[in-house]
């Protein structure tokens, strides 16, 4: 194999495949990225996890077509070190000749059969979205995912493709996040699919470039597509929470103000909410505040009135402060509304500019 690159398109190139290289000592190929120049002109290069497979392409200057796998690591800390110039790579037998202005080095190479073959993918069901539109969502939704490997259906968002809708929605069992955005295109089939959060964050991240991300689910596995560049993860298999049921209904009091306000708020308040203590909220409808306090018993105590629209009867509740931040965070709309049945069932944030947002909270109890 022999090619010429330049330095910067294979640098983007081993950026974008990084996230799929292996730290595990038992396998390691895995912790090395397979290159394949075509006699077409084109490099591929691919790394797994056997979890995760990423794969990305570009154009090059291909003397000799063939293949070989490069210490991941190394090859990108040589490749990030080297001035930007064309980069000549050359395979002569087990050893990799790397050039670039007047650097030069010599790698150990691995053996390109031994690495685990690209997932063949027959994608039953695709879809087209708008790659900001993704990021948005993810974004929404993100922090509610569980970090609990023992429950592993959690640790997934579950998209849901109905018609012109698609629904993300993360749950650690504490909160709930549901985004909804409206596709311009309606999607031929309905798609129920459980991608691991993580991925489905690097997934959109690696499209961050295309303007389009393209979905696709087969039979145990989810395919993002953006540009060149292919990303395959594993769906989770298991039965999503029913998260509807889960949503109340019969509102008592609602509260909208200002999201800034209530941040920052927020934030001051909990200083004083340590050792898990919660934070307390209270909605009054006769002077319209949003109440704030905490009180860390040997430590001190904060309290904080905010102005509010307020209506419905008057309401007590505690919450967990960092998981309250969590959902104020997660959108980017100017006012937020609390939505509250009673001191014992869940809360609901949803922000007032940001319809298909939705943020249930879990209380805590008092004393």
């Amino acid at each position: 194999m022999r090619l010429t690159i330049a330095r910067g398109e294979l640098f983007n190139m081993l950026s974008t495949v990084g996230k799929g290289l292996s730290s595990r000592s038992t396998l390691p190929i895995l912790s090395g990225i397979l290159f394949s120049a075509d006699q077409d002109g084109t490099l591929t290069i691919q790394t797994t996890d056997l979890e995760v497979s990423i794969k990305t392409s570009s154009a090059a200057a291909v003397d000799t077509q063939g293949q070989v796998v490069l210490p991941g690591k190394l090859i990108t800390d040589i490749v990030r070190s080297l001035p930007e110039a064309a980069m000549n790579i050359r395979i002569d037998g087990e050893i990799a000749l790397i050039s670039c202005g007047q650097a030069s080095f010599t790698l150990k190479t691995l053996n390109a059969a031994d690495f685990p073959k690209f997932p063949e993918i027959s994608t039953r069901q695709t879809v087209l979205l708008d790659t900001s539109i993704m990021v948005n969502a993810v974004s929404h939704v993100s922090r509610a995912v569980s970090r609990d490997e023992t429950r592993p259906i959690l640790t997934g968002v579950l998209l849901e493709v109905e018609g012109h809708t698609l629904r993300m929605v993360a749950t650690d069992s504490y909160r709930l996040a549901v985004k909804e955005i409206t596709l311009e295109d309606e999607s031929p089939e309905d798609i129920e699919v459980v991608v691991p959060g993580k991925a489905l964050e690097e997934a959109v991240k690696l499209a961050a470039g295309s303007s389009q991300l393209s979905l696709g689910v087969s039979e145990n596995q989810v395919v993002f597509t953006a540009g060149n560049t292919v990303f395959v993860s594993r769906r989770i298999e298991g039965t999503f929470p029913n998260y509807k049921q889960l949503i109340p209904k019969d509102i008592q009091t609602t509260a909208t103000l200002k999201k800034e306000e209530l941040n920052q708020a927020v934030k001051r308040v909990s200083l004083m909410a340590q050792h898990n203590t919660p934070l307390k909220v209270v909605l009054n409808s006769e002077d319209q505040t949003l109440s704030l306090s905490a009180t860390t018993q040997d430590i001190g105590d904060a309290s904080e009135d905010l102005m509010a629209t307020v209506a419905g009867e008057a309401v007590e509740i505690a919450f967990n402060h960092g998981f309250l931040s969590d959902g104020i965070a997660s959108t980017s709309a100017e006012t937020v509304t609390f939505e509250l049945v009673s001191a014992l069932k869940p809360g609901v944030l949803t922000a007032t500019e940001d319809e298909g947002f939705l943020y249930l909270l879990m209380p805590v109890r008092l004393g």
